[in-house]
């Protein structure tokens, strides 16, 4: 198994694996069944991807408001004295006129050959409520020994993202250094074979979710044909 090694100076963010929370961020514990709402986790390739990388958490006991107003950006917070002499403070600031920026003070090491991306927290995406915070991506290298501080985007005017105590705020995953990827089209075999595959999924459906089939409060349609599937297809692989 590969790793991640760390060190933090300073706050405790609490570095983990992402979690899905549910209840929470990621939804509710609804089965899937008619007239139950859908929720994010419902969906394997989100559930996989949200817990792709590693997760921090806000660590102050104050919630921390970040509005646009006029075009500039005000910051509400309390986050009590420095922590220790010579510290930056406090520990958000502007960065620019759409940007701003937390002192984070977390090293993360990854394997040789892989860098660490920075990426937007996957609750993010089943947030109602425009206040979620928005990471910038960017990617870090591995000689690279401290990431003293990660951005955020700027909420839109008269609009705010809040900062809740314990709640995550950014997730980082470990991607090679290099992406030594080409795209290039498919062969006319290649491109048949998906094709067929394809078909055979859509034709086979019925059959492979029919008693997984549910409505949802939305009146969507869900099945477990991909579910089924990638459960099959894992075992497989583990031989």
């Amino acid at each position: 198994m590969q790793k991640i090694k760390y060190r933090m100076s300073g706050e405790d963010l609490r570095p983990r694996r992402t979690r899905l929370e549910i209840p929470g961020w990621a939804g509710e514990p609804e089965r899937r069944t008619d007239g139950s709402h859908e929720y994010a986790w419902h969906c394997v390739p989100f559930t996989e991807a949200a817990k792709y990388g590693v997760e921090v958490f806000y660590p102050y006991d104050n919630a921390l408001h970040v509005t646009t107003r006029g075009g500039k950006l005000a910051m509400a917070g309390d986050f009590g004295p420095p922590p220790s002499l010579g510290r930056s403070w406090p520990p958000f600031r502007n960065f620019g006129e759409s940007f701003y920026t937390y002192q984070i003070l977390l090293d993360l090491k990854p394997e040789p050959g892989h860098a660490i991306k920075v990426e937007t927290h996957p609750s993010f995406y089943t947030d109602t409520t425009g206040t979620a915070p928005i990471a910038v991506p960017a990617l870090i290298r591995e000689w690279w020994p401290m990431l003293y501080f990660i951005v955020f985007k700027a909420p839109p005017e008269g609009q705010t993202h809040i900062f809740r105590p314990g709640a995550p705020m950014a997730q980082f995953t470990m991607v090679p250094a290099e992406c030594e990827v080409e795209l290039v089209a498919m062969s006319e075999d290649e491109a048949a074979e998906r094709e067929l595959q394809s078909r055979r999924i859509y034709a086979s459906r019925e059959t492979l979710g029919a008693d997984s089939q549910w409505l949802s409060t939305t009146d969507t349609v869900f099945d477990g044909t991909y579910r089924r599937m990638h459960g099959a297809a894992r075992k497989l692989s583990e031989g």
